[in-house]
């Protein structure tokens, strides 16, 4: 049986919303969480790593973008509050923001494509895992900084955990100005 992905809730070009099935049972329940076939769709490149990231309530991570790499995102545990920023300069949707909450009880998984900002606010303890289609080096990973007035995403905290290096990213100001938004 093949699943049709579906971009419901998607208002960034690429960002894909991709429903799975859990199949319950008096054991616990099984749900596919990725298929190769799914990443034939989306362009996403073979060289797959699967990262594991653990966060405590109140942590924001990013906001973070690459210019190759896809992201496909498996809620474990617990709830996020997605932001996600359009950066991609050719793209029809540049500019937009989607924030929205994504936790396992949802049964949807989230690809990101390149250019697009991406972080989130740990809503409750959470455990996120993730399929990125490169090997990781550091040197396709760009930032922006979480609460930059350009972007107006409404965390719903004021004062989350922030790490240095995300509390240091640049703003879209300067991002711009340095010529360092993706194409």
């Amino acid at each position: 049986m093949t699943t049709n992905i579906i971009s419901n809730r998607s208002e960034i070009q690429g960002v894909i919303l991709k429903p799975v099935t859990p199949f319950p049972d008096e054991r616990g329940s099984f749900t596919e969480v990725f298929r190769s076939e799914w990443a034939i769709r989306c362009n996403y490149g073979n060289e797959i790593q699967l990262n594991l990231s653990r966060s405590r309530e109140g942590a924001l991570r990013g906001l973070h973008f690459h210019r190759k790499q896809n992201d496909w995102w498996v809620p474990i545990n617990g709830t996020v509050q997605v932001a996600l920023a359009d950066l991609r300069q050719s793209s029809q949707t540049c500019g937009r923001t989607m924030v929205f909450h994504l936790s396992w009880e949802d049964s949807v998984c989230l690809l990101i494509p390149p250019g697009v900002a991406h972080g989130f606010l740990a809503v409750t303890d959470v455990t996120l895992m993730y399929a990125v289609d490169r090997y990781y080096d550091g040197t396709d990973e760009q930032g922006v900084i979480w609460n930059d007035s350009a972007l107006r995403i409404p965390w719903l905290m004021k004062y989350p955990t922030v790490s240095e290096r995300d509390m240091n990213n640049p703003t879209m100001e300067e991002l711009r100005q340095g010529e360092l938004l993706p194409g």
